[in-house]
Protein backbone atom coordinates (compact mmCIF):
# COMPACT_ATOMS: atom_id res chain seq x y z
CA UNK A 1 0.00 0.00 0.00
CA UNK A 2 1.29 3.29 -0.81
CA UNK A 3 1.55 6.16 1.78
CA UNK A 4 0.49 9.64 -0.22
CA UNK A 5 2.04 12.30 2.03
CA UNK A 6 1.16 15.79 2.52
CA UNK A 7 2.50 18.59 0.28
CA UNK A 8 3.07 20.91 3.05
CA UNK A 9 4.67 18.07 5.04
CA UNK A 10 7.12 17.17 1.97
CA UNK A 11 7.88 21.26 1.68
CA UNK A 12 8.42 21.48 5.59
CA UNK A 13 11.07 19.01 5.54
CA UNK A 14 12.77 20.32 2.26
CA UNK A 15 13.18 23.50 3.98
CA UNK A 16 14.60 21.77 6.75
CA UNK A 17 17.09 20.25 4.65
CA UNK A 18 17.98 23.33 2.84
CA UNK A 19 18.40 25.04 6.47
CA UNK A 20 20.77 22.47 7.39
CA UNK A 21 22.83 21.88 3.67
CA UNK A 22 22.72 25.15 1.97
CA UNK A 23 21.28 23.05 -0.81
CA UNK A 24 18.39 21.26 -1.99
CA UNK A 25 18.45 17.77 -1.77
CA UNK A 26 18.97 15.53 -4.29
CA UNK A 27 16.57 12.38 -6.02
CA UNK A 28 18.12 9.81 -4.16
CA UNK A 29 17.84 12.24 -0.97
CA UNK A 30 14.11 12.91 -1.70
CA UNK A 31 13.56 8.87 -2.36
CA UNK A 32 15.42 8.35 1.23
CA UNK A 33 13.68 11.08 3.29
CA UNK A 34 10.35 10.10 2.25
CA UNK A 35 11.00 6.52 2.31
CA UNK A 36 10.17 5.87 -1.73
CA UNK A 37 11.26 2.30 -3.30
CA UNK A 38 11.78 3.97 -6.46
CA UNK A 39 13.20 7.54 -7.96
CA UNK A 40 10.53 7.75 -9.66
CA UNK A 41 8.18 8.51 -6.99
CA UNK A 42 10.75 11.54 -5.83
CA UNK A 43 10.75 12.89 -9.73
CA UNK A 44 6.80 12.67 -9.19
CA UNK A 45 7.09 14.73 -6.02
CA UNK A 46 9.94 17.41 -7.39
CA UNK A 47 7.34 17.80 -10.89
CA UNK A 48 4.48 18.69 -8.07
CA UNK A 49 6.95 21.18 -6.12
CA UNK A 50 7.83 23.01 -9.60
CA UNK A 51 3.97 23.43 -10.01
CA UNK A 52 3.86 24.86 -7.02
CA UNK A 53 6.69 27.14 -7.44
CA UNK A 54 8.17 25.20 -4.19
CA UNK A 55 11.63 24.97 -6.85
CA UNK A 56 12.28 25.87 -10.06
CA UNK A 57 15.03 24.53 -12.54
CA UNK A 58 18.12 27.01 -12.38
CA UNK A 59 19.83 28.52 -15.51
CA UNK A 60 22.18 25.54 -15.93
CA UNK A 61 19.43 22.78 -15.24
CA UNK A 62 19.73 22.57 -11.53
CA UNK A 63 16.97 22.77 -9.19
CA UNK A 64 17.01 25.90 -7.03
CA UNK A 65 14.18 27.40 -4.45
CA UNK A 66 10.97 29.08 -6.09
CA UNK A 67 9.62 32.23 -5.35
CA UNK A 68 6.91 29.97 -2.53
CA UNK A 69 10.16 28.02 -0.94
CA UNK A 70 9.83 30.50 2.25
CA UNK A 71 6.72 30.67 3.98
CA UNK A 72 4.36 33.17 3.41
CA UNK A 73 3.98 35.83 6.79
CA UNK A 74 0.76 37.45 7.35
CA UNK A 75 0.46 41.25 7.65
CA UNK A 76 -1.84 42.03 10.12
CA UNK A 77 -1.89 45.63 9.64
CA UNK A 78 0.37 48.97 11.22
CA UNK A 79 1.08 49.88 14.52
CA UNK A 80 1.44 52.89 15.91
CA UNK A 81 5.37 53.77 16.65
CA UNK A 82 3.85 56.90 18.57
CA UNK A 83 1.25 57.49 20.62
CA UNK A 84 -1.14 54.19 21.28
CA UNK A 85 -4.00 53.71 18.73
CA UNK A 86 -6.89 51.61 18.57
CA UNK A 87 -5.67 49.16 16.14
CA UNK A 88 -7.54 45.95 15.29
CA UNK A 89 -5.79 42.91 14.18
CA UNK A 90 -6.61 42.01 11.30
CA UNK A 91 -5.47 39.85 8.33
CA UNK A 92 -4.53 42.01 4.96
CA UNK A 93 -1.90 40.01 3.50
CA UNK A 94 0.65 37.62 3.35
CA UNK A 95 4.12 38.79 2.78
CA UNK A 96 7.20 36.62 1.86
CA UNK A 97 10.16 38.29 3.73
CA UNK A 98 12.17 37.13 0.63
CA UNK A 99 10.23 38.98 -1.32
CA UNK A 100 9.56 41.80 0.82
CA UNK A 101 13.61 42.11 1.77
CA UNK A 102 15.27 40.42 -1.59
CA UNK A 103 15.13 41.85 -5.15
CA UNK A 104 17.60 40.27 -7.04
CA UNK A 105 18.00 36.80 -5.57
CA UNK A 106 20.78 36.39 -7.83
CA UNK A 107 22.91 39.19 -6.91
CA UNK A 108 22.43 39.04 -3.15
CA UNK A 109 23.97 37.67 -0.18
CA UNK A 110 23.88 38.15 3.74
CA UNK A 111 26.95 38.93 6.15
CA UNK A 112 26.58 38.81 9.51
CA UNK A 113 27.97 42.41 11.36
CA UNK A 114 30.76 42.21 13.63
CA UNK A 115 32.05 45.43 15.13
CA UNK A 116 30.13 48.90 16.26
CA UNK A 117 31.80 51.07 13.37
CA UNK A 118 27.77 51.10 12.54
CA UNK A 119 25.92 51.67 15.36
CA UNK A 120 25.03 55.19 14.65
CA UNK A 121 23.32 53.69 11.45
CA UNK A 122 21.40 51.49 13.52
CA UNK A 123 23.19 48.59 12.47
CA UNK A 124 24.82 46.62 15.32
CA UNK A 125 27.57 44.04 16.17
CA UNK A 126 25.11 40.19 14.96
CA UNK A 127 22.71 41.93 13.07
CA UNK A 128 22.51 40.50 8.94
CA UNK A 129 22.57 42.90 6.11
CA UNK A 130 21.28 41.64 2.74
CA UNK A 131 24.15 43.24 0.07
CA UNK A 132 23.48 43.58 -3.38
CA UNK A 133 25.92 43.09 -5.68
CA UNK A 134 26.38 45.13 -9.39
CA UNK A 135 24.85 48.23 -8.39
CA UNK A 136 27.08 51.45 -8.90
CA UNK A 137 26.67 53.13 -5.38
CA UNK A 138 26.28 56.45 -4.76
CA UNK A 139 27.04 58.91 -2.23
CA UNK A 140 25.58 57.98 1.37
CA UNK A 141 24.84 54.47 0.85
CA UNK A 142 26.16 51.84 2.85
CA UNK A 143 28.71 50.02 1.14
CA UNK A 144 30.99 46.68 1.56
CA UNK A 145 33.84 47.41 0.31
CA UNK A 146 37.46 46.21 0.29
CA UNK A 147 40.08 48.73 1.02
CA UNK A 148 43.22 47.80 0.19
CA UNK A 149 42.92 44.52 0.58
CA UNK A 150 40.95 44.78 3.65
CA UNK A 151 36.54 43.82 3.74
CA UNK A 152 34.51 46.70 5.74
CA UNK A 153 31.00 48.11 6.03
CA UNK A 154 31.26 52.19 5.89
CA UNK A 155 29.01 54.62 4.31
CA UNK A 156 30.23 55.65 0.60
CA UNK A 157 31.23 59.69 0.43
CA UNK A 158 32.69 61.26 -2.31
CA UNK A 159 34.60 65.05 -1.56
CA UNK A 160 35.29 66.79 -5.22
CA UNK A 161 37.19 63.89 -7.07
CA UNK A 162 37.96 61.99 -4.17
CA UNK A 163 36.21 58.89 -2.95
CA UNK A 164 36.30 57.87 0.67
CA UNK A 165 34.63 55.46 3.79
CA UNK A 166 32.30 57.32 6.63
CA UNK A 167 31.43 55.28 9.71
CA UNK A 168 28.45 55.51 11.66
CA UNK A 169 30.52 55.98 14.94
CA UNK A 170 32.79 58.91 15.84
CA UNK A 171 35.26 57.12 17.00
CA UNK A 172 36.12 55.61 13.93
CA UNK A 173 38.44 57.36 11.46
CA UNK A 174 37.29 58.09 7.78
CA UNK A 175 38.92 55.56 5.05
CA UNK A 176 40.84 57.03 1.81
CA UNK A 177 42.11 54.20 0.03
CA UNK A 178 45.77 54.31 -0.71
CA UNK A 179 45.96 51.93 -3.57
CA UNK A 180 42.67 50.17 -4.63
CA UNK A 181 38.79 50.42 -3.29
CA UNK A 182 36.69 47.60 -4.33
CA UNK A 183 33.08 48.20 -3.81
CA UNK A 184 31.70 44.36 -3.01
CA UNK A 185 27.97 45.70 -2.79
CA UNK A 186 25.30 47.90 -1.43
CA UNK A 187 23.37 47.20 2.14
CA UNK A 188 19.76 47.49 1.28
CA UNK A 189 18.29 45.38 4.28
CA UNK A 190 19.62 44.73 8.25
CA UNK A 191 18.26 42.18 10.17
CA UNK A 192 17.94 41.86 13.98
CA UNK A 193 16.86 39.12 16.08
CA UNK A 194 15.37 40.01 19.44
Amino acid sequence: MKTTLNTDYIMSVIREFYQTNDRLPSLQEVSDMFSYSSRSSAVHVIKKLINKNFIKKGPKGYLVTGPSFQPRIKLLGSIAAGFPTPEEEELVNTVSLDDYLVSKPQATFMLEVKGDSMINAGIMPKDMVLVEKGRQPKAGDIVIAQVDGDWTMKYYRKENDSVFLEAANPEYANIYPQDELVIGGIVVSVIRKY
